[in-house]
């Protein structure tokens, strides 16, 4: 058994902006030798999250529509009004949403559907360096 750790880092927008970061980590997943185990993926930070989708410009808006009205960055939170960061909205999408996932790995590749991309939200209210933390786990050849 194989444990290999790759940290990626991205420069956001915030206000729940979505990267597709499927090429990335399936490099990661072919350069680990990792022919079957699975790969999971974290967003460090208690205002981003990781998840799956279709990334295509339509879904996309959909999805920060459905988040707007979920946790509006309008809403009142009792953590922004303790900090003051205006901010409690991130940390409820981030924690309903989650901030990792783990994708099956077999014959090396990483198990997504046709459609289905690996993604980083970012949900907070201000442009941030997200560090992501991938590890895949597993036997090689």
């Amino acid at each position: 058994m194989h444990i290999l750790t790759k940290d990626l880092y991205l420069d956001t927008k915030g206000f729940s902006e979505i990267h597709d970061l499927t090429g990335k980590v399936e490099a990661f997943v072919r350069e680990s030798g990792v022919v079957e185990g699975f790969c999971h993926i974290f967003a460090v930070g208690s205002t981003a999250s990781i998840s799956t989708m279709e990334f295509e410009p339509a879904l996309v808006k959909d999805i920060k529509e459905k988040l707007e009205e979920f946790a509006s960055e309008k809403m009142h939170s009792h953590h922004s009004q303790t900090w003051g960061d205006d901010n409690g909205f991130s940390h409820i999408r981030s924690t309903f949403m989650g901030p990792g996932i783990t994708v099956p790995v077999r014959d090396g590749r990483c198990i997504l559907g046709t459609w289905q991309q690996i993604v980083l939200l970012d949900h907070d209210n201000r442009p941030r360096d997200r560090h992501i933390v991938v590890q895949v786990i597993g036997n090689r050849e």
